[in-house]
């Protein structure tokens, strides 16, 4: 899967300290947790991503756009990145509830 951070990259490293290498590993983790849409998204257009990122040890949060958002302009990839944090514990408690399924 393939994310285009152009617009966003410099936002979640300088809001939440995080690598939009580390978020395109929480993506690509094949155990990562999807919640389309987004349950905060107000436009339907988001997906929650919960995976995990091996070179930060840790699982994230990654919200990404659908490359549908904007009629005008496509992302370089699958979608567009837009948001990423470390996982709060009810992310965490809901991916490690999808591993022991």
């Amino acid at each position: 899967m393939r994310v285009d951070w152009s617009k966003r990259a410099g936002y979640i490293g300088e809001r939440h300290g995080i690598s939009a290498t580390w978020a395109d590993e929480a993506v690509n983790d094949r155990h990562a947790v999807w919640q389309a849409p987004d349950p905060a998204s107000r436009s339907g257009l988001s997906i929650r991503v919960i995976g995990y990122s091996p070179s930060v040890r840790a699982v994230l949060t990654v919200i990404l756009i659908s490359p549908d958002a904007d009629p005008n302009e496509r992302p370089d990839g699958d979608w567009w990145g837009s948001n990423a944090w470390m996982a709060n514990e009810q992310d965490r408690s809901l991916y490690s509830e999808e591993q022991q399924e």
